[in-house]
């Protein structure tokens, strides 16, 4: 880290919002060194369900920033996500057992405010960061070299003079509402695709298997959405039908009527929560100027049926903490801050198209038409057997050899062994830039590069058991030697996001070195 003027702001990076998304962001650019502070306006957590699912890539995210070890206990995974008309015949059925790509399982079912009790604890322990609740963001001013917050405890008057937070940068992860995408005039690119649906989540009294463990129930008579909402735990969301009211359904009395098929009731379950609301689906025309930047819902708003909103979210705060750290420790390469826009906004664009095809196969109230998608889509689900679940897009511009195998796809993580521990290979291996390639292979590069790649990042070379010293490590369970294998190259570099920067083979990897060295400004860490 470089060293700070002594007339800089207090603050690196201001977050405002401490969702998942603003907390998660804190804590890599903090682990990273920065000095954050988060602004949330709500004195204490929210404490009822929101989002229910992440994906494996959000998982290792997460783990990025220590909470491994707690995510098995937080989550459970699911198997199988099926789509019935109202018959109960399946019209889809994704698989989704075994690990994804990051290391983890494809489908987690959690219940939000279990994971953001440990985010907040980590955030709140961290010496790096400071978060001030009960404190809303009242005006964004961009001087240029530095951002200026103003802030004014919640509901206090406007006539009250507000408190200055001043920082280098700011990221707004303040929610589908948000501040701060407002004071920055921001368009929504808004596809105009809502429904308005009620949500129930309830906690049953006594264990109880439900197969399959993720439903859509594609029924004319009441589109309704079946799902896990975390250990012990159940959501189920109903679609408000052409005429009906939301204000009728989102009532305990209609809610427990519309549970009631399920044999769930006040006397084996309690209701945790019950809220109308309108899914959306759009996003914001940009997502950064000068030094502000939108993360999560205040950049984009998705339908549920992918599980994608908080997942895609994660992803833009995984983006941009690398870069933000960058450019504080290096502003010549502050440039690289605009590849956040290149790279996200046409991912989440995507993720959001998918989730709203996905949305088109249940939110159907008419029985002919119906009874149409039925009859074309029966027939392609095969007895018992699933389809693959659907990987998130690559990247497909920005920081990245996009001449190279690979390039833009999400990276694997795969079990390692360095000798004295075995584990995930984040884990062992450590977060940031990432050389892993052929002991052989690696062997060959020139020493400058081989040291200035060591300066931003970690050389990992992949060794036999007997043979594996302090830079090398086994690859116990065959994922990385596949991976290269597949690609038809000898060693591959990995973003801090964990995407594909490029790969190689021997011959060409100083090559792939010096281009990732001038596209990062030529910097030493």
């Amino acid at each position: 880290m470089t060293p700070r003027p002594e007339d800089a702001p207090a603050h690196d990076v201001a977050v405002v919002g401490a969702g998942p998304v603003g907390c998660v962001l804190a804590l890599l650019l903090a682990d990273a060194g920065r000095r954050v502070v988060v602004v949330e306006r709500w004195p204490v957590p929210y404490p009822l369900p929101r989002a229910v699912h992440f994906d494996d890539e959000s998982a290792r995210i997460l783990q990025g920033v220590g909470l491994g070890p707690v995510l098995p206990g937080l989550s459970e995974a699911a198997d199988v996500y099926e789509w019935q008309n109202g018959e109960g015949v399946p019209l889809l059925r994704i698989g989704t057992a075994g690990g994804g790509r990051s290391g983890w399982p494809s489908a987690n079912m959690f219940n939000q405010p279990d994971l953001e009790r440990e985010l907040h604890a980590r955030v709140e322990r961290h010496p790096a960061i400071e978060i001030r609740r009960g404190v809303e963001a009242v005006g964004v001013h961009d001087h240029g070299d530095h951002v200026e917050l103003s802030v004014r405890t919640t509901g206090t008057r406007e006539s009250e003079p507000p408190d200055l937070v001043a920082a280098r940068y700011l990221v707004g992860c303040d929610g589908a509402n948000s501040f701060v995408r407002r004071a920055l005039g921001f368009d929504m690119e808004d596809h105009g695709y809502f429904f308005d649906w009620l949500i129930v989540d309830v906690a049953l009294h006594e264990p109880r298997p439900f197969d399959p463990v993720n439903l859509q129930i594609c029924d004319p008579r009441r589109p309704t959405t079946a799902v896990s909402g975390g250990p012990g735990r159940r959501r189920w969301e109903f679609m408000c039908l052409p005429g009906e009211h939301l204000d009728a359904l989102d009532d305990p009395d209609r809610a427990w009527e519309l549970l009631a098929p399920w044999d769930v009731t006040p006397a084996n379950s309690t209701m945790v929560r019950h809220a109308g609301y309108r899914f959306q689906a759009r996003w914001a025309t940009r997502w950064h100027e000068g030094r502000v930047f939108l993360a999560g819902d205040a950049a984009h708003q998705t339908p549920p049926f992918a599980g994608q909103g908080m997942c895609t979210g994660l992803r833009d705060a995984a983006n941009l903490a690398w870069k933000l750290d960058l450019a504080l420790g290096h502003p010549g390469s502050a440039a690289i801050l605009d590849t956040y826009d290149e790279e996200r906004i046409p991912h989440a664009a995507q993720v959001i198209g998918f989730a709203i095809e996905l949305g088109k196969i249940i939110c159907v109230p008419d029985p002919e038409a119906a009874a149409e998608r039925d009859a074309l889509m029966a027939p392609m689900v095969a007895d018992g057997l699933t389809s693959p679940s659907p990987g998130m897009p690559s990247l497909t511009a920005g920081v990245l050899a996009l001449d190279t195998p690979g390039a833009g796809e999400l990276f694997v993580q795969g079990i390692v062994s360095d000798g004295r521990r075995t584990g995930r290979a984040d884990d062992l291996i450590g977060g940031g830039w990432t050389l892993l390639g052929d002991a052989a292979a690696l062997a060959t590069i020139p020493k400058d590069l081989l040291d200035w790649f060591r300066a931003v990042g970690v050389v990992a070379s992949i060794a036999e058991p007997e043979d594996i010293g302090d830079a090398d490590i086994e690859d116990v369970d065959g994922t990385y030697r596949s991976w290269l294998a597949a690609h038809a190259v000898d060693a591959v570099i990995q973003r801090p996001d964990f995407y594909v920067y490029g790969s190689a083979s021997t011959a060409a990897l100083p090559h792939l070195l010096v281009t990732l060295r001038s596209t990062l400004g030529g910097v030493v860490g």
